[in-house]
């Protein structure tokens, strides 16, 4: 029997073992032979009960994938989270992609408020890529899952592939795989032909995609970044991490040795400054809670789960504790809680943000 891979993630499929990667039952493979469109189960459940299952692929794995990219001769998508810059960056890749063109697609543009100029938010990126060591060709900003700028993104594609494969790469859930089935269905009409979601690490191997000059674009699986809010939520919980709708901001004016929490998941503090205004760019859905920075810990650890959720009861035990970073501003600055979303401060001021062991907090120029 010929070699069988599931559609959705890439992995070969197998019908005998029921916990390992590729497996789907018997009888779904023949009614998936029969419709030409054979998915694993993880992959079956995921798409129609938004269910998702562990699957365990090591660093090394991503790491010798991505090394493919660099031996090879292509042009590199190299798609990121606009929402999330610094979690979303790979780490080493212009040494993975060893002189390869990379066109940087800015993903999630609908998220940001609408407010903001497309020209500042290309030039942000371009100017953040540099920083990181990436030179790439070309900037363009799009939404998948608005199917933004698809069109332009292929033409990009096109102009800059110059009959080479395509390498479209990036971290767990920037939306990578959302924005390959929106090139799809706007090059063939077939819709979700690669299984998307919110939860890292959903597509297995790289998946090819014919083009008509015998070349292919490969979608490969999203590099684990250790540093992303997501890895440290549940399932239920992923939503605070992955806005769905355009962020409506929120002002705040704090007080010095005022706190500002975001709901269990992190923590802002105001240490000394002028009284300000601090605008909070999060999930909408995403309960902030403002106390005094005094006895603030004490108020973490007794209402972590019920007045600031998530996390609940039940996830505390698993979850990470925060970790203190001071910052002294003296500019328009955002800082940033990878994964989650920022925090801009408008003055001078000397904060501390507290974000889960493990998660980056970093600093930048603002954005808005």
């Amino acid at each position: 029997m010929e070699e069988l891979y599931c559609i959705g993630c890439g992995a070969l499929i197998q019908t005998e073992e029921k916990e390992g990667v590729g497996y789907t039952p018997q009888s779904a493979l023949e009614k998936g032979l029969e419709t030409g469109q054979v998915y694993c189960q993880r992959c079956f459940r995921l798409r129609h009960y938004n269910e998702i299952s562990d699957v365990n692929i090591s660093d090394d794995e991503f790491q010798i994938l991505l090394h493919s990219v660099g031996e090879s001769d292509a042009l590199v998508v190299n798609v990121i989270d606009i929402f999330d810059f610094n979690g979303s960056v790979i780490p080493g890749l212009p040494r993975f992609v060893s002189g390869n063109d990379v066109l940087l697609v800015g993903n999630k543009k609908d998220i940001l408020p609408k407010s903001v100029k497309d020209g500042k938010v290309t030039q942000w990126l371009a100017e953040r890529a540099h920083e990181v060591g990436l030179r790439p060709v070309d900037v363009l900003l799009t939404s998948a899952q608005n199917k933004y700028a698809i069109k332009d993104l292929i033409n990009k594609i096109e102009h800059y592939r110059k009959g080479r494969d395509v390498y479209v790469v990036g971290v767990t859930n920037v939306g990578k795989s959302t924005l390959i089935n929106a090139i799809i269905q706007e090059i063939t009409g077939d819709k979700d032909v690669i299984t998307t979601s919110r939860f890292p690490g959903t597509t297995l191997d790289k998946i090819e995609i014919p083009l008509d000059d015998g070349s292919y674009i490969y979608d490969t699986p999203g590099i684990i970044h250790r540093h992303q809010m997501a890895h440290y939520l549940s399932a239920k919980q992923l939503k605070f991490a992955s806005p769905r709708k355009e962020i409506k901001p929120k002002t705040y004016q704090l007080n010095p040795e005022q706190t500002l929490f975001l709901a269990g998941l992190g923590r802002f503090d105001f240490i000394a400054g002028e009284k300000q205004g601090f605008t909070a760019f999060f999930d909408n859905e995403l309960k902030l809670h403002r106390t005094k920075l005094e006895g603030a810990t004490e108020f973490y650890q007794k209402h972590a789960g019920s007045l600031l959720v998530p996390p609940t009861n039940t996830e505390l035990e698993a979850f990470p504790d925060l970790v203190r970073h001071e910052f002294t501003i003296t500019e328009k600055t955002d800082v940033v809680f990878s994964g989650l979303g920022w925090i801009r401060i408008n003055g001078v001021a000397k904060i501390a943000a507290w974000a889960p062991k493990g998660v980056s907090v970093v600093t930048r120029k603002a954005i808005i």
